[in-house]
């Protein structure tokens, strides 16, 4: 009996998930049809901030805590996921179409981005300069994407409106509005039931806090990009689908890392530079690379959804033999904790720790208990 409220969040978070992507993706078309502009800028930008939220607030207690490594961590593990898990898996359930401006301007602008932040970190600390030139840029890149947004409104506003006329059905922009957040806030509570079922029926079975840390709690956090980019995939709407996932590491790359920088400063890991970001930077390269070099062009197939899926799955399985020191046994060197255990391991501290060890109540403590 005592699995039996676990189990209930597990499946209610669940439902949760699926019922909340599907009203914010519905709200979201309807506001781009109401507000004559493209599903691709609300993709952008309202949908790919409200799906980054739970990183940004995980990013911002682990700053006030002193813990800027975590909140490296967030960024890049959240956007290996949101490229890798999230892409992969909506291609696999309904092949993707990549549009022309996504890849000429948002995707070059994204791996830009990550090449700057890059620059940024490379002395091995995030500095508060770091944090206001990375806080700096979110807000220009926002405003960039609203501008062409309104031009494309005033040029084309009765094509981009019909863009999300079959998604969506007539509404007032009010209704739209709160249908948006409405949606946004039953996938975060959805996904937090998720992740205290979970952990809790995976701690009841003996399962290492560092195990969950790096399975359940991380992929916790990413479900809403991975649930609402999935229904809009499922419908179609592969504008909202690709502006959500590149929208959202935008604001992981210039928000989730800018925040801890102008909060508390502190030193990143070495392995950071030395591994992790190569890896997120050779991620991006490759989703450009799939969708703009093979045919059929600007698409992102089943097969490269497979192969984007396989990348996650093989830097997960990496990290995990360097944490429980397989990698050691066979020779590799580790000489410091990996980078991906700041993603992971120490928000299970946070939010694992912070849970009773007998919980008889499906209430989700908050990340910054801890």
């Amino acid at each position: 009996m005592e699995l039996l409220t676990p189990t209930l969040a597990i499946v209610l978070g669940f439902v949760a998930l699926v019922w909340g992507a599907d009203r914010f993706v519905m709200g979201a078309a309807a506001t781009a049809r109401n507000l004559g502009v493209s599903p691709l800028v609300i993709g952008l930008t309202i949908v790919g901030f409200g799906t980054s939220a739970p990183e940004m607030l995980v990013s911002s207690v682990a700053a006030l805590e002193g813990a800027a490594g975590l909140s490296v961590g967030t960024a890049i593990g959240s956007h290996l996921t949101n490229v890798a898990l999230v892409l992969g898996v909506a291609a696999l359930v309904s092949p993707l179409q990549v549009p022309q401006d996504v890849l000429s301007r948002e995707l070059p602008v994204m791996l830009l981005v990550m090449l700057g932040a890059g620059v940024l970190l490379l002395d091995g600390h995030l500095g508060r300069v770091d944090g206001v030139l990375l806080l700096a840029g979110m807000v220009a890149m926002v405003g960039v994407v609203v501008r062409e947004g309104l031009r494309s409104r005033d040029r084309h506003g009765e094509v981009a409106a019909s863009d999300a006329e079959g998604l969506a059905p007539p509404m007032g922009q009010g209704v739209a509005l709160l249908w948006l957040l409405a949606g946004l806030g039953v996938l975060l509570a959805g996904s937090n039931a998720l992740v205290w079922g979970a952990t809790t029926v995976a701690r009841h079975y003996g399962v290492s806090e560092l195990v969950i840390g790096l399975t359940i709690v991380d992929f916790g956090t990413s479900l809403p990009e991975l649930a609402a980019t999935v229904v809009a995939a499922q419908k179609k709407e592969h504008e909202i689908a690709v502006g959500n996932v590149i929208g959202s590491n935008l604001f992981n790359t210039l928000g989730v890392l800018g925040l801890p920088g102008v909060i508390r400063p502190g030193p990143i890991e070495a392995s950071v530079m030395s591994r992790d970001y190569p890896v997120m930077l050779g991620v991006g390269v490759l989703l450009f690379v799939l969708a703009r070099a093979f045919r059929p062009y600007q698409h992102i197939n089943r097969a490269e959804g497979a192969t984007l899926v396989a990348c996650f799955v093989s830097w997960l399985v990496w990290i995990y033999l360097e944490t429980t020191g397989v990698v050691c046994a066979l020779g590799a060197k580790t000489r410091s904790r990996p980078a991906a255990l700041t993603t992971a391991a120490p928000r299970a501290a946070h939010i694992v720790g912070a849970l009773p060890k007998t919980s008889t109540s499906p209430s989700i403590p908050s990340t910054g208990a801890a």
